[in-house]
Protein backbone atom coordinates (compact mmCIF):
# COMPACT_ATOMS: atom_id res chain seq x y z
CA UNK A 1 0.00 0.00 0.00
CA UNK A 2 1.48 3.31 -1.21
CA UNK A 3 1.48 5.93 1.38
CA UNK A 4 0.55 10.04 1.51
CA UNK A 5 2.99 12.23 0.35
CA UNK A 6 4.86 13.09 3.37
CA UNK A 7 4.88 16.91 2.06
CA UNK A 8 1.59 17.00 1.54
CA UNK A 9 0.91 15.80 5.36
CA UNK A 10 3.31 17.82 6.97
CA UNK A 11 2.13 20.86 5.20
CA UNK A 12 -1.13 20.01 6.49
CA UNK A 13 -0.38 18.77 9.88
CA UNK A 14 1.27 22.13 10.21
CA UNK A 15 -1.87 23.92 9.18
CA UNK A 16 -4.48 21.70 11.71
CA UNK A 17 -1.64 22.47 14.51
CA UNK A 18 -1.84 26.29 13.99
CA UNK A 19 -5.35 25.98 13.53
CA UNK A 20 -5.81 24.61 17.26
CA UNK A 21 -3.20 27.00 18.70
CA UNK A 22 -5.62 29.34 17.81
CA UNK A 23 -8.32 28.55 20.38
CA UNK A 24 -5.46 28.69 22.84
CA UNK A 25 -4.38 31.75 22.01
CA UNK A 26 -7.94 33.47 21.92
CA UNK A 27 -8.61 31.95 25.22
CA UNK A 28 -5.02 33.93 26.71
CA UNK A 29 -6.26 36.94 24.85
CA UNK A 30 -10.13 36.90 25.60
CA UNK A 31 -10.45 34.94 28.72
CA UNK A 32 -12.47 33.08 26.99
CA UNK A 33 -12.71 29.26 25.27
CA UNK A 34 -13.83 29.43 21.51
CA UNK A 35 -13.41 26.70 19.70
CA UNK A 36 -15.02 28.32 16.13
CA UNK A 37 -11.49 29.80 16.74
CA UNK A 38 -10.11 26.63 15.10
CA UNK A 39 -11.93 27.46 11.91
CA UNK A 40 -11.01 31.09 11.81
CA UNK A 41 -9.29 32.92 9.01
CA UNK A 42 -6.65 35.27 11.03
CA UNK A 43 -5.69 34.96 14.71
CA UNK A 44 -2.48 33.96 15.96
CA UNK A 45 -0.67 31.41 14.69
CA UNK A 46 -1.11 32.23 10.89
CA UNK A 47 -2.21 29.10 9.26
CA UNK A 48 -0.96 29.76 6.35
CA UNK A 49 2.06 30.60 7.28
CA UNK A 50 2.68 27.62 9.10
CA UNK A 51 1.47 25.21 6.40
CA UNK A 52 3.70 27.02 3.45
CA UNK A 53 7.14 27.08 5.74
CA UNK A 54 6.71 23.32 6.87
CA UNK A 55 6.85 22.40 2.89
CA UNK A 56 9.65 24.53 2.12
CA UNK A 57 11.39 23.71 4.70
CA UNK A 58 10.86 20.03 4.43
CA UNK A 59 11.26 20.10 1.05
CA UNK A 60 14.95 21.94 1.80
CA UNK A 61 15.93 19.14 4.52
CA UNK A 62 15.40 16.47 1.99
CA UNK A 63 16.28 18.07 -1.16
CA UNK A 64 18.57 21.08 0.12
CA UNK A 65 18.66 24.61 -0.17
CA UNK A 66 20.05 24.49 -3.85
CA UNK A 67 17.10 22.22 -5.24
CA UNK A 68 14.26 23.47 -7.61
CA UNK A 69 11.51 21.86 -5.68
CA UNK A 70 13.07 23.90 -2.33
CA UNK A 71 13.30 27.20 -4.87
CA UNK A 72 9.14 26.71 -5.78
CA UNK A 73 8.26 25.96 -2.40
CA UNK A 74 10.15 29.34 -0.89
CA UNK A 75 8.86 31.51 -3.58
CA UNK A 76 5.07 30.12 -3.25
CA UNK A 77 5.58 30.18 0.41
CA UNK A 78 6.70 34.04 0.37
CA UNK A 79 3.66 34.90 -1.44
CA UNK A 80 0.86 33.63 0.67
CA UNK A 81 2.88 34.93 3.67
CA UNK A 82 2.80 38.63 1.98
CA UNK A 83 -0.68 37.97 0.90
CA UNK A 84 -1.64 36.52 4.80
CA UNK A 85 -0.38 39.55 6.40
CA UNK A 86 -0.70 42.36 3.36
CA UNK A 87 -3.35 42.43 1.00
CA UNK A 88 -5.71 39.45 3.21
CA UNK A 89 -5.58 42.24 6.23
CA UNK A 90 -5.86 45.11 4.39
CA UNK A 91 -9.59 43.34 3.18
CA UNK A 92 -10.01 42.77 6.65
CA UNK A 93 -9.57 46.48 7.84
CA UNK A 94 -12.16 47.66 4.70
CA UNK A 95 -14.24 45.43 6.00
CA UNK A 96 -13.95 46.95 9.79
CA UNK A 97 -14.89 50.59 7.92
CA UNK A 98 -17.88 49.40 6.39
CA UNK A 99 -19.30 47.67 9.00
CA UNK A 100 -19.04 50.76 11.28
CA UNK A 101 -20.21 53.15 8.65
CA UNK A 102 -23.63 50.99 8.29
CA UNK A 103 -23.74 51.13 11.47
CA UNK A 104 -23.57 54.62 12.11
CA UNK A 105 -26.28 54.77 9.19
CA UNK A 106 -28.49 52.82 10.91
CA UNK A 107 -28.16 54.99 13.80
CA UNK A 108 -28.76 57.70 11.64
CA UNK A 109 -32.12 56.50 9.84
CA UNK A 110 -33.58 56.21 12.86
CA UNK A 111 -33.35 59.66 13.54
CA UNK A 112 -35.14 60.32 10.15
CA UNK A 113 -37.80 58.20 9.14
CA UNK A 114 -38.02 58.99 5.94
CA UNK A 115 -34.48 57.35 5.19
CA UNK A 116 -35.54 54.22 4.22
CA UNK A 117 -32.17 51.61 5.09
CA UNK A 118 -32.33 48.18 5.68
CA UNK A 119 -29.18 46.99 7.59
CA UNK A 120 -27.37 43.70 5.95
CA UNK A 121 -28.74 40.46 8.25
CA UNK A 122 -24.21 39.70 8.64
CA UNK A 123 -21.72 42.25 9.31
CA UNK A 124 -18.82 41.66 6.95
CA UNK A 125 -15.96 39.37 7.81
CA UNK A 126 -13.41 41.50 9.69
CA UNK A 127 -10.92 38.47 10.09
CA UNK A 128 -9.28 37.52 7.37
CA UNK A 129 -5.71 38.32 7.62
CA UNK A 130 -2.38 38.76 9.97
CA UNK A 131 -0.52 40.51 11.63
CA UNK A 132 3.11 40.51 10.64
CA UNK A 133 3.74 38.66 14.17
CA UNK A 134 1.03 36.45 13.06
CA UNK A 135 2.82 35.52 10.17
CA UNK A 136 6.06 35.00 11.28
CA UNK A 137 4.88 32.94 14.57
CA UNK A 138 3.36 30.49 12.08
CA UNK A 139 6.14 30.74 10.22
CA UNK A 140 8.73 29.67 12.87
CA UNK A 141 6.03 26.87 14.29
CA UNK A 142 6.39 25.30 10.37
CA UNK A 143 9.96 25.48 9.81
CA UNK A 144 9.73 23.16 13.08
CA UNK A 145 7.43 20.75 12.14
CA UNK A 146 8.80 20.75 8.82
CA UNK A 147 12.58 20.37 10.15
CA UNK A 148 10.77 17.16 12.20
CA UNK A 149 8.98 15.83 9.50
CA UNK A 150 11.87 15.31 7.05
CA UNK A 151 14.46 14.08 10.35
CA UNK A 152 11.49 11.75 10.82
CA UNK A 153 11.27 10.38 7.10
CA UNK A 154 14.90 10.04 7.15
CA UNK A 155 15.69 8.51 10.05
CA UNK A 156 13.04 5.53 9.00
CA UNK A 157 14.71 5.42 5.69
CA UNK A 158 17.89 4.75 7.81
CA UNK A 159 16.33 2.16 9.56
CA UNK A 160 14.71 0.76 6.89
CA UNK A 161 18.36 0.16 4.67
CA UNK A 162 20.14 -1.14 8.05
CA UNK A 163 17.15 -3.48 7.87
CA UNK A 164 17.63 -4.66 4.20
CA UNK A 165 20.66 -7.47 3.77
CA UNK A 166 23.08 -7.00 2.23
Amino acid sequence: MKRMNRGVVTALSAIGIAQGLKILTHKKLTGKWDVKQALSTGGMPSSHSAGVAALASYVAANRGAGHTETALAVVFGAIVMYDAQGIRRHTGEIAHLVNDIEDKITKLSGKFPSFEYVKREEELDELLGHQPVEVGAGALLGIAIGVVSAKIENDERKAKKRAQPS
